[in-house]
């Protein structure tokens, strides 16, 4: 008897154990806030006279409010970027006009959108019947602020809660990715000591400071400022795709450490390598037709202008095989792997991209985002941090860092 009963035991204890069902990926997704740290979407409003309550086809555009439901997209920080050759000399101006053409958005849509000045106001957003969505703003590129400081504050009181501190240009304080290997621009070794004001101020405001486009060198000089953590709002893994905007392994630790977080861009350039060489083969030829579409319509109004170069763009882009969905997967893992997935979000730059991966043609398409990475074996609420929570984490803690500086310095 009781040899029969230790083999039944033994047995029991052998027996397959049935795996816990998989999660619902339509569930996990529906569940999290979704932010995306930057889209390029204000152009169109301005310029071509874009309503976001319309629909748009995807060859045209990748966002409106249809798409970003069906997305369940719940934050977006819409970029106000300035040309610095178009806008020379009027850099502010052409940053205010940005800002109004977002505000008159949420006007007409009260319905679905609001401003967000706050991470809980992003929160507040979603919750309810009638769920919003959460609209916020950040200036790509610091010559927006034309070298004032005055400028930088008045922005942030008009809704801005994020600036990029340079574009693809080197401003007049900081160095750029872009342009870095140019000899013909003066460049500063990183940060001037404006710049460093610059970061301390932005701090001191509660506003992001976003280190998407500077050098390497401003990188880690921005690093040595900031008391509070900073953001990626739209860059990659260099160590998957060589292109010089995307982040290195040690400049991922670098923003853990920091406890920032850096948001995967979606442009096929900076996540496939193969792409990308393509990319940079056809620039030249791609330049001379973008630059041939400039003097045809040099005197067409602003509408006509974008979308011919959107459409010329797009259609040299289509000359490259888009990578697969896996390839932004990549990153999204190489990034969590490395800097930890607490340091991991969305940038997407849609509407400022002209190639996306496979199976990503518009914000709608998010939810293939969730399903992949759950099937790559991340949890639920791993999910949930990346596609929203370390935002809204790095969010509450600027936050936090501004209510002691100001109480530090006192308010000006």
């Amino acid at each position: 008897m009781i040899r029969v009963l230790l083999v039944t035991l033994l047995l029991a204890g052998t027996s397959p154990v049935a795996a816990p069902p998989a999660p619902d990926a339509r569930a996990v997704h529906q569940s999290a806030i979704v932010i995306d740290g930057h889209m390029d979407t204000p152009q169109r409003f301005l310029d071509e006279g874009f309503d976001i309550g319309s629909e748009t086809p995807i060859t045209e555009g990748h966002v409106d409010l249809a798409k970003a439901r069906a997305g369940n997209l719940g934050g977006v920080f819409f970029s106000i970027w300035v040309d610095p050759q178009a806008h020379a000399g009027r850099a502010a101006h052409r940053a205010l006009s940005l800002i109004d053409s977002v505000h008159r958005q949420i006007e007409r849509h009260p319905d679905q959108m609001v401003l967000a000045l706050s991470a809980q106001d992003i929160v507040d957003a979603r919750s309810g019947v009638q769920k919003k969505l959460a609209t916020l703003m950040g200036i790509e590129g610091g010559h927006a602020i034309e070298d004032d400081l005055h400028l930088l504050r008045a922005f942030y009181r008009l809704g801005v809660r994020y600036m990029t501190l340079t574009w693809s240009n080197t401003n007049s304080w900081a160095d750029a990715s872009g342009d870095i290997n140019n000899p013909k621009v003066k460049h500063h070794g990183g940060l001037t000591p404006f710049g460093e004001d610059v970061v301390r101020e932005m701090n001191r405001l509660g506003m992001l400071v976003d280190i998407s486009h500077v050098s390497d060198e401003t990188f880690f000089e921005t690093l040595k400022v900031s008391r509070a953590p900073v953001i990626a709002s739209h860059s990659s893994a260099r160590a998957l795709t060589s292109a010089r905007r995307n982040m290195t392994d040690e400049m991922l630790r670098a923003v853990a450490a920091n406890g920032g977080v850096v948001m995967v861009n979606f442009f096929s350039a900076f996540i496939d390598e193969e792409f990308s060489k393509g990319y940079s083969a056809q620039a030249r030829a791609r330049d001379a037709a973008m630059a041939a579409v400039s003097a045809k319509l040099r005197k067409a109004d602003p509408g006509t202008r974008l979308r011919a170069f959107i459409a010329t763009e797009r259609q040299w882009a289509g000359k490259l095989a888009r990578p697969p969905l896996e390839a932004l997967i990549n990153h999204i893992d190489h990034v969590a792997k490395v800097a930890g997935v607490e340091h991991v979000g969305l940038g997407s730059d849609f509407d400022g991209i002209s190639s996306t991966p496979e199976g990503i043609d518009s914000v709608a398409d998010l939810p293939r985002i969730t399903e992949a990475l759950l099937a790559r074996g991340y949890t639920p609420e791993q999910v949930q941090k990346i596609l929203g929570g370390n935002l809204l984490r790095v969010f509450r803690e600027a936050e936090r860092v501004s209510q002691t500086l100001r109480a530090e310095q006192g308010s000006r």
